[in-house]
């Protein structure tokens, strides 16, 4: 028989924070997300970005968690974007992983954007 693991990930790299619950299967179990939209005419900034992020961290992982049917008991193991991107919100999105990690007393393994992408691909 096969055992099946599901993956909570954490996505905070630029303005966009969000988070996928998915099964080792690739059967994406949720994945809701919220953009940080800056005034017009300028960009988003590292600072504004990370406090937007940590604003929405804890009501979109609960949002994912409910949308898959999941409990921290169902998720076997931590993912977060480990970067390339901005410093601030990275951080935000780490934190969050190793909290949640050690909370939860699961393993914890960062993962590389682009390498993320191609793999996607």
């Amino acid at each position: 028989y096969s055992i099946s693991m599901i993956a909570l990930g954490i996505e905070g790299s630029a303005n966009k924070f969000g988070v996928g619950i998915v099964r080792d299967d690739g059967t994406i179990l949720s994945n809701p997300r919220d953009t940080f939209i800056s005034p017009p005419g300028e960009g988003f900034l590292p600072r504004e970005t990370a406090n937007h992020h940590m604003d929405v961290a804890i009501p979109i992982i609960r949002q994912a968690m409910e949308e898959a049917g999941v409990t921290a008991q169902d998720i076997d193991i931590i993912c977060y974007t480990r970067g390339p991107g901005m410093g601030g919100p990275l951080r935000v999105g780490a934190i969050v992983a190793r909290i949640l990690s050690q909370l939860w007393s699961k393993p914890l393994i960062g993962v590389n954007h682009c390498v993320a992408h191609i793999e996607m691909g």
